[in-house]
């Protein structure tokens, strides 16, 4: 129908100019009153015919439909998914719902109907879907700078780390000084620490610093050492060891604190390098599946390189801090435990500190005589006193206190300190005891007493095994990486790598959880066997144990309703997998943090 024939049927006809009703009785006046009346007819008539002239003829014949109804987030459909439900049991479930704000909205069954209106809709085909995984110990900042320099880890000899040295040097003129990490006398088969004249063969023109694998101990060349002003009359610092020869000379090695008095010489590192070494740690991390680690020693330098990367919108993996000792800790937090920043990206929530050193050095603090070198029973970093001062002033702000303990003396000497201070610090204090590894058998139970978290590494284990047969003796082993006697002490355990003393991929440590094996399959049948644990236990380390062990358990650590949609797509499902060295080649596919998916495998 035209507008015109729509026009045609609205307008009067305009040739009728009289009044129909006029004849000769009716008067000038009668007509001119039905005249008016026609005319406001008219009036309304023609204004509605305008309107239908405005409206196009199109719009007018369109339906009318419903709004859409709003969507309700995204889904993952079609996976192999597990969580741990609010109990600690093992759920599983084929669908994720995710809502709008990067949460977890809802677990789907197969039967459960899937929603209609969604952001997003991806296919999982099949795949497994573990919650994120958690790192319950770890150092970001180090870890990026062993990805940017020197890297001995994985060298078989002394010769091989020297050939890397020279290599490295000659194609690398800055900076001047030479830094490197991850040697390991032991796999070596040295029999002995390197030395200064060692690293001379390879770079004597440089000032070169090789820190060992677990961090405790570096040995410098004759340069570093005089740039350093280190000569035969430099003390022993508390709390750390100087190597010397036979006629009282420094060796190069240093170990713990000592290493202080070679580090001062070393020129910090610029701003930009730091924040470099942060974006190559967090894409290594996500790689791995590691949606949040804990950050233990957080320093002033580092916290400002975190806080660089969130006021960017850079910060992807989730971080719970710990300071670097009770100045740093209250210099940076203040009267207790930040809140969440960056949409629960980042948080200080306690103070890191060191009861001894490692074993691999000699510096883990022992009851007993090492049995490989009976003058030394290691080193004790700090007094009775001064710990329990420490730990106090850190409790009585509300920071959770971590403490390094590796040697038996050391962990007798941090469970002394909690059994007395929780006599004054009472609630959930969540005291936690870093890596237990050599613990007397009678102190074991002690753990669970005040719910203290046993905080530790499962590739510790395989990676050490020979080296601990040495330090202690057949008869001190019991006690050692004792996983599942703390489960069955109900002691809470949180699972970690130490990275980057050990690769931060938590399969491997899941595959050593199980097993005790090393990557080779040694020793057969496991080292101690009977501290073996499940696949579902080793999981919930990663996952709600670690999450628990940094206060976390309500953001993170499992895939319940509420909590960060944070989960990882792998090729493989580790908990049917019953091969060990299988599981320690599972391989991650996809990372996703608050309902985003932060990384792919190309």
């Amino acid at each position: 129908m035209s507008d015109l024939f729509l026009l045609s049927s609205v307008l009067p006809e305009r040739s009728r100019r009289t009044c129909p009703k006029r004849t000769a009785r009716i008067t000038r006046l009668d007509c001119a009153r039905h005249e008016r009346g026609k005319g406001i007819g008219r009036g309304v008539l023609a204004l509605a015919a305008l309107a239908l002239l405005a409206t196009p003829a199109a719009a007018r014949k369109k339906p009318k439909y419903a709004a859409p109804p709003p969507t309700v987030g995204g889904l993952l459909d079609n996976v192999n998914g597990y969580t741990f439900d609010a109990h600690g049991k093992l759920e599983h479930f084929t669908g994720l719902l995710i809502g709008k704000d990067g949460k977890v909205k809802k677990l789907l069954q197969p039967g459960d109907e899937r929603p209609e209106w969604l952001d997003f809709r991806l296919d999982g085909k099949g795949r497994t879907l573990l919650p994120g995984l958690i790192d319950a110990h770890g150092h970001i900042m180090e870890y990026g700078f062993s990805l940017m320099g020197l890297n001995l880890t994985g060298t078989i000899s002394l010769a091989d780390a020297q050939t890397k040295l020279a290599n490295w040097a000659a194609h690398h003129e800055t900076p001047a000084w030479i830094q490197g990490f991850g040697w390991n006398q032991e796999i070596w088969g040295l029999g002995r620490f390197p030395t200064a004249q060692d690293i001379d063969l390879a770079v004597k023109d440089r000032p070169v610093v090789l820190e060992r694998v677990d961090g405790h101990a570096l040995v410098a060349n004759s340069a570093a050492m005089a740039a350093a002003g280190i000569t035969a009359d430099t003390k022993d610092p508390p709390g750390g060891h100087i190597e010397r020869d036979a006629r009282g000379r420094p060796t190069g090695l240093f170990v713990d604190a000592a290493q202080a008095l070679i580090r001062k010489a070393v020129p910090e590192p610029a701003p930009v390098e730091r924040d470099e070494a942060f974006r190559k740690a967090q894409a290594a991390l996500l790689a791995f599946g590691v949606t949040a680690t804990c950050d233990m020693g957080t320093s002033q330098d580092d916290w400002n390189v975190l806080r660089r990367a969130g006021d960017v919108g850079a910060l992807r993996i989730r971080i719970i801090s710990y300071g670097l000792g009770v100045p740093t800790t209250l210099s940076i937090a203040g009267t207790g435990p930040t809140p969440w920043l960056y949409d629960d990206h980042l948080r200080m929530v306690g103070v890191k500190l060191f009861a001894d050193g490692a074993l691999g050095s000699r510096g883990a603090w022992l009851k007993q005589p090492y049995a490989d070198m009976p003058s030394t029973r290691g080193i004790s970093l700090l007094s009775d006193t001064k710990l329990k001062n420490l730990m106090s002033r850190a409790a009585m702000d509300g920071f959770q206190v971590a403490i390094h303990a590796i040697g038996d003396a050391a962990n007798a000497e941090v469970l002394d300190a909690i059994d007395e201070l929780a006599q004054t610090y009472k609630g959930d204090r969540r005291w936690r005891i870093e890596h237990a590894q050599i613990v007397d058998p009678a102190d074991l139970p002690r753990f669970a007493e005040h719910g203290i978290v046993a905080s530790m590494q499962p590739t510790h284990e395989t990676s050490d095994w020979k080296m601990a047969e040495k330090r202690l003796g057949p008869d001190r082993l019991k006690g050692d990486y004792a996983w599942a006697t703390m489960l069955a002490e109900h002691v809470p355990l949180a699972f970690g790598s130490d990275y980057p003393v050990e690769s931060p991929n938590p399969f491997p440590g899941m595959a050593s959880a199980i097993s005790r094996e090393d990557a080779q399959g040694q020793p057969a049948g496991g080292w101690q066997p009977q501290e073996k644990i499940g696949i579902g236990q080793a999981l919930a380390a990663f996952t709600t144990g670690a999450a628990y062990a940094a206060r976390a358990e309500d953001v993170i650590g499992s895939l319940e309703p509420g909590h960060e949609a944070d989960f990882v797509l792998v090729d493989r499902d580790p908990m049917t997998t019953a091969d060990p060295q299988a599981l320690r080649q599972t391989q991650v596919e996809e990372t996703w943090i608050g309902g985003k998916r932060v990384w792919v495998r190309k």
